[in-house]
């Protein structure tokens, strides 16, 4: 049986790192399949009419078709041609409730982050998804400075 690992992307150089470790550690190991996972912000909880819905959805797919195209496949390019077994998958929603919900779903072993470089006054005072994925996750959660 191979073991699973999550790596969430971001879309920027901490992803970058993340994807690193997350394929050394994949080497290490040996048998596994790594699953590269972006996700889009996205709150349920908005009010809107059935226009604004209908607009929402084809944005939603517009974002969907934008991230693979730019991050996702990329990355699983990148792995499969040093001949790792990965997936890669985009979803919406809160980034940590997502990565950890992907992770019990697939029955994933750990979850690789990198963190964020940002610093500012906001990230500060609400937190970050890394730190409340760090927090809330049901599997070991690695964080790639």
């Amino acid at each position: 049986m191979s073991t699973k690992l999550v790596i969430g992307l971001d879309g920027q150089s901490s992803g970058e790192r993340a994807l690193e470790f997350g394929a050394k550690l994949a080497e290490q190991i040996g048998s596994c399949e790594l699953l590269v996972v972006y996700v889009i912000e996205w709150s349920p909880y908005s009010f809107q009419t059935a226009e604004e819905n209908a607009q929402r959805h084809k944005r939603r797919e517009e974002e969907i078709s934008t991230a693979r195209e730019r991050v996702v496949d990329p990355a699983v390019a990148q792995l499969e041609a040093a001949g790792l077994t990965v997936t890669g998958m985009v979803r919406h929603g809160d980034v940590a409730d997502t990565l950890n919900s992907v992770a019990k779903k697939e029955g994933a072993a750990q979850i690789v982050v990198a963190r964020s470089t940002d610093k500012s006054l906001s990230k500060r005072i609400f937190g970050s998804s890394t730190a409340t994925l760090v927090m809330e996750a049901t599997v070991p959660v690695t964080v790639v400075s």
